[in-house]
């Protein structure tokens, strides 16, 4: 079976009844043809749904927990109202109320606990998962097609850190062949939850917000497939975001390099993880718009051989500047530096960008906002001595700040090319704050003032013709 296709539909594929119905004919379509297995989101804005009701009842809001109950029950019912005829209604609104309920035992725990245990968190969040996958799978058998919805907690394996959580490939593979290769044989489609799994005594995990793109590539790695499409809401990858960037194109083709970089630098097609299980086996991914089937996408493939340079310009303005600047020769910047990023490892937070002065002794890096709290909690009780004693100037954070990185394999040793992107944002009297690049040449990162953010990526990309009109 060398001829598998893996599918992945995002939230807003999978927003409403009509949208899970378009998800499914698109399924049905290529079922048809060959093996397919589905991998599919929450229904958008569900999972925050979940963790706002969930943080809610650590605050002791039960109230709200209620509302929020109930809003989650009414959206799902009313979606298996519209998608199926009243004789198989009954047992998916059954199944519909049993994980609900699972999902509020969980809330009401943490409601008297007045904590969220992870453990207990990762088992609840993935809830919409398993509710969007019963209505789509539920949904194709009333077309005629023979469909099972899968909790991926019966196959993705992963190890024990909840939230973040990382496949264990070897043991997926085998779980794969065990739970799926028999539905594919026997001409079934699953239908299988993003985003989670299970270690391997069977607790459930996550993979992390955006995880069902990695879930995805997860699945299509461990069985081996021949392709994995990717359907969102954009025509695929590109140079630009087109609501900064009139001119930005889709990118025809872009290599698994360029995808993670400008994943990771903030564009919002792919999850940073994705590509990561696909890389050995050279398994491409396609990016589709499911809201504009006629959009061929972007193909994401090993490499390309005509390489033109910058291929993209992304940004990221949720960001914050952490800087730290030894006072005392009795700790030098090396080794506050270590201490650092020591800290950072151990809250596995991702350090978007990092620079340093060899004679101040002082360096800074570049963080998502939302792992701000922890990142400075964890500096200050590594550093707590010598931020105590004066060895260390207090932490300084500046969340007046963005990020825009240039992507592209073809900048590897192209002269000039910095000189020219530092001289397009100056020109727009934008001041740069810190520079990085990675020893790859792959990115060139700069930080710039927030309100000069969205300027500075159109003169990035304006200078390196990247528009399509260029």
């Amino acid at each position: 079976m060398n001829n598998l296709l893996v599918m992945k539909f995002g939230g807003t594929s999978m927003g409403s009844a009509e949208r899970i119905r378009t998800a499914a004919r698109i399924a049905a379509e290529q079922h048809a043809q060959r093996p397919v297995v589905c991998v599919v989101s929450a229904m958008s804005k569900v999972t925050d749904l979940l963790l706002d009701c969930m943080r809610r009842a650590e605050g002791g809001y039960e109230a709200n927990l209620e509302a929020d109950i109930v809003t989650l029950r009414q959206r799902h019912l009313q979606a298996m109202e519209e998608l199926l005829p009243e004789p198989d209604r009954e047992p998916v609104r059954a199944e519909i109320e049993r994980l609900i309920s699972d999902f509020e035992r969980i809330a009401r725990g943490i409601l008297m606990l007045g904590v969220r245990p992870p453990r207990s968190l990762d088992e609840a969040v993935a809830t919409g998962e398993r509710l969007s996958a019963l209505l789509m799978a539920a949904y194709l058998r009333t077309q005629g097609i023979a469909s099972r919805d899968v909790n991926a907690a019966e196959v993705v394996v992963t190890d024990a850190v909840f939230g973040a959580a990382s496949p264990l490939m070897e043991q997926t593979a085998q779980k794969a062949e065990q739970v799926l290769r028999p539905m594919l044989e026997a001409k079934t489609l699953p239908v299988v939850t993003g985003f989670n799994g299970a270690t391997t005594d069977g607790r459930p995990t996550t993979l992390g917000r955006g995880g069902s793109d990695f879930s995805a590539s997860i699945l299509a790695a461990a069985l081996n497939a021949q392709e994995l499409w990717i359907w969102t809401d954009v025509d695929g990858i590109m140079s630009a975001d087109p609501r900064v960037v009139t001119g930005a194109r889709v990118l025809d083709e872009v290599t698994y390099a360029e995808a993670a970089e400008l994943a990771y630098n903030g564009a919002k097609v792919l999850h940073p993880r994705t590509l990561a299980p696909l890389v050995e086996r050279k398994i491409p991914v396609w990016s589709k718009n499911s809201f504009a089937l006629d959009k061929p996408g972007t193909k994401i493939v090993p490499e390309i051989h005509d390489k033109l340079g910058p291929r993209a310009v992304t940004s990221m303005a949720k960001v914050a500047l952490v800087s730290l600047e030894s006072e005392s020769a009795q700790l030098s910047g090396t080794r506050l530096m270590a201490r650092a990023v020591g800290a950072l490892g151990r809250c596995n937070a991702e350090v978007l960008a990092l620079t340093c002065s060899s004679y101040r002794q002082s360096f800074c890096f570049l963080i998502r906002q939302d792992e701000l709290d922890m990142v400075v909690e964890h500096l200050e009780e590594d550093l707590n001595i010598e931020l105590a004693h004066g060895y260390v100037r207090p932490i300084e954070v500046d969340l007046n700040v963005g990020l825009l990185a240039v992507v592209g394999e073809g900048m590897r040793g192209t002269p000039g090319l910095a000189g020219r992107i530092f001289t397009a944002i100056s020109r727009d009297n934008i001041n740069i704050i810190a520079i990085a690049q990675g020893s790859s040449e792959l990115t060139i990162a700069v930080v710039v003032r927030r309100d000069g953010l969205e300027t500075a990526v159109r003169a990035v990309h304006r200078e390196c013709g990247m528009s399509v009109e260029d």
